[in-house]
């Protein structure tokens, strides 16, 4: 699926970011919604993923501390490449912004999707918001 992907401020990515967020992770996943919504969005860089038409598919964040998270991607662009290039951009902005490394908190069942973009699991699984997860860190060339 051909899509262009922004990293922006949460100011520019707010209301298209929510929304998938909100779909994927409160309404599919069950997330409660007093959890989806943090601190954490207002210091941290945004990827969104615009379809040819300019509709948002997906998203992601990269958080001032070199964690990436709130990765998601809406059923209809999922399997096409999409939330690769949503990591792929955030890794590259951690690049540029200097980070030596980049730690994820991954759903267990995406833990193979991490581990092909270079992440590496460590230590055990443990419930994030009632979801199996486990911790994932990649070192950036620098």
């Amino acid at each position: 699926m051909p899509v262009t992907v922004l990293i922006c401020p949460w100011s520019e990515a707010r209301e298209r970011a929510r929304a998938i967020r909100y779909t994927v992770f409160v309404e599919e996943q069950g997330v409660p919604v007093e959890l989806e919504w943090d601190e954490w969005d207002e210091p941290s860089w945004h990827a969104l993923a615009l379809a040819e038409d300019g509709t948002p598919v997906a998203t992601g964040r990269l958080l001032p501390d070199g964690h990436i998270g709130r990765m998601a991607v809406l059923k209809t662009a999922r399997g096409t490449g999409v939330g690769a290039q949503v990591l792929e951009a955030l890794m590259e902005k951690a690049e540029l912004l200097g980070y030596p490394e980049l730690v994820l908190n991954a759903q267990t069942h995406a833990a193979p999707f991490y581990a092909r973009e270079g992440f590496a699991q460590v230590g055990e699984e443990f419930e994030e918001a009632g979801i199996p997860h486990i911790e994932m860190r990649k070192r950036l060339a620098g």
